[in-house]
């Protein structure tokens, strides 16, 4: 069974479950590990482990939280659902693709949706993470879910909140145009039906205070378009970087000056408003809600030791965006 072909049609399988379930969640996790059962606070000293044989960057991810994710993301390219289930809290867990609009408000439905899906994928399907940043409380993920699960590559973002060890939340963000317009639109639950929480007021904020102070700055800088405010809070080697748009632009100079051009128009820019903040006083995640109801999405930061955001990645779903717009705002990248 596959999501969605590679010319973006519909697929039996995903009517199936469109029509059978009303919700669901493009497929991000699974798996369980011994480390799971005692967090640590301590982070890991190496920057990057192995995990199915990809690189996996974990500089400020603690050992714990890296440990769940190997574990996490071997079973989820297995075909054990208990396995992958244990890693969810049975009494209180919400997993929603913030892309589609798909959620799972307990453990039995996440656990039936994955019994329909996992037993589908080949071999060869794959999914693993190459981010990591966070801690038992709560983290950000980056990961990549290879073209056997869903017809095309998927690069997505989840933020995830833990609660003795276990997941009680889960967002994924990713970019609809992966999966082309029309694939996307095909899965995409109806606006007027969109969850308008995804959980957030039942896990509360327990991401680390100084994190929290970082991302109410920087919202309040990008909700007022002012560019140079926004540019204060960076690094003077900062990365920041758009997963939908397909941009990077390096160096807070330059970082300004590209903001200065697209605030207006980015939704995460002009009048966004924070939904959720995840990670630790490394690094995390912040959730955010457009001035329209789509499209959300999620900006992940990571931190230096002078409290500057070093590294700043954005996600949504372009694929509610004019191709026109698009193309406006990837030529500021190299205004000069």
């Amino acid at each position: 069974m596959k999501f969605s072909s590679l010319d973006g049609s519909a697929s039996p399988g995903r009517r199936t479950l469109l029509g059978g379930m009303l919700a669901a969640t493009a497929m991000t996790g699974i798996g369980v590990s011994s480390a799971a059962a005692t967090p640590k606070t301590a982070y890991r000293p190496a920057r990057t482990i192995k995990v199915m044989g990809h690189d996996v960057d974990v500089s400020r991810a603690t050992p714990w939280l890296a440990d769940f994710f190997t574990s996490y993301f071997e079973a989820k390219s297995g075909t054990d659902v208990d396995r992958l289930m244990e890693h969810f809290s049975r009494t209180s867990i919400v997993y929603t693709d913030a892309t589609v609009g798909w959620a799972f408000p307990d453990w039995q439905h996440l656990y039936d949706l994955f019994a329909q899906l996992m037993p589908t994928w080949p071999d060869s399907a794959m999914a693993y993470p190459t981010r990591i940043v966070g801690d038992d409380n709560s983290a950000v993920v980056f990961f990549t879910d290879s073209p056997e699960l869903f017809g095309r590559e998927l690069r997505a973002i989840g933020t995830i909140n833990f609660r003795h060890g276990k997941v009680v939340r889960w967002v994924d963000h990713w970019d609809g145009r992966s999966l082309t317009v029309k694939g996307v639109d095909d899965m995409r639950v109806p606006v007027d039906q969109f969850p308008t929480d995804f959980g957030e007021k039942t896990v509360g904020e327990t991401a680390a205070p100084a994190l929290r102070a970082v991302v109410s700055k920087l919202v309040a800088a990008l909700a007022a378009g002012d560019a140079a405010k926004t540019a204060m809070l960076l690094d003077p080697d900062v990365v920041l970087e758009d997963m939908a748009l397909h941009t990077q632009v390096i160096g807070r100079g330059r970082a300004e000056e590209f903001l200065s051009h697209t605030l207006a128009t980015l939704p995460y820019g002009r009048n966004v408003t924070l939904r959720h903040v995840v990670g630790s006083a490394q690094g995390g995640a912040f959730e955010w809600i457009s001035r329209t109801p789509l499209p959300l999405g999620a900006t992940a930061l990571e931190l230096g030791r002078n409290g500057l955001i070093t590294r700043m990645t954005s996600t949504w779903d372009s694929a509610l965006w004019q191709d026109t717009v698009i193309g406006q705002v990837q030529a500021a990248t190299i205004l000069g």
